[in-house]
């Protein structure tokens, strides 16, 4: 018992005075990041939101340890990043953190059942083993009977439900999803941000990126970024 209420006691994303800053001390210096403090708890859905240019697309590079800060302290789960090497690092974003991008990202001549378990090719799991997870996968975002299809027979939103099994097949605690409708109809996109709160109920952390205040409202705490500073939004209901 004491176990578990230390688990639900540690962030699973803290970041503190966490910076970034390109062409540092030249004319072309950019601050991407400017000390950013952010925690985010075990089954939260959070939107991160600001237009181009604010910093929302670096700081989820730096949350999903594809870039690192020029300075500050960034802890996934406890752990300090910075204290891991390319391997652990490798580790940390395959067990840890599922990415959903805008684009899907699907490979075109596989199926939807093969662009799923793709990453447990790298995990070395064993075929049969990889297989019966991807299906499960896409069952559990309604796709099931898709499994065989390539991503060219599916819609929009179907293909977008492939990327969501895809994150998911590692069994992450987070899910980082970059403006994950964007490429879609209102109607579908609806359908995703649905099963994204399916998602965190049943226990995932989601931090969406988007720029788009209507797709943030469904989300349960908002963060504004301006400048490269992270401001939470007051919720009034």
């Amino acid at each position: 018992m004491n176990a578990q209420a230390d688990v639900a006691a540690v962030p699973v994303i803290e970041t503190r005075g966490l910076s970034k800053v390109y062409a540092a001390g030249t004319e072309a210096e950019v601050v991407a990041l400017n000390h950013v403090d952010l925690r985010i708890w075990h089954g939260d859905f959070v939107a991160i939101m600001g237009p181009s240019g604010s910093g929302k697309s670096t700081l989820m590079n730096m949350v999903g340890c594809l870039d690192t800060p020029t300075a500050g302290v960034y802890l996934c789960d406890g752990v300090d990043v910075s204290t891991l090497d390319r391997e652990q690092l490798a580790a940390l974003r395959r067990d840890k953190i599922g990415f959903v991008f805008q684009g899907f990202n699907l490979l075109p001549r596989m199926s939807a059942q093969d662009n799923v378990a793709m990453p447990l090719g790298y995990a070395q799991v064993p075929p049969a083993e990889r297989n019966r997870l991807a299906h499960e996968a896409l069952q559990a975002v309604g796709l099931g009977e898709r499994a065989s299809h390539r991503p060219s027979e599916l819609s929009g939103g179907q293909q977008q439900r492939v990327a969501i099994a895809r994150a998911l097949i590692n069994r992450p605690p987070i899910l980082l999803a970059d403006e994950p409708t964007g490429a879609l109809d209102s109607k579908t996109g609806e359908e995703i941000l649905a099963l994204f709160k399916r998602l965190r109920d049943e226990g995932h952390t989601v931090v969406l990126i988007t720029h788009d205040a209507e797709v943030a409202e469904h989300a349960d705490r908002i963060f504004v970024m301006r400048d490269g500073g992270l401001h939470e939004e007051e919720r009034t209901s």
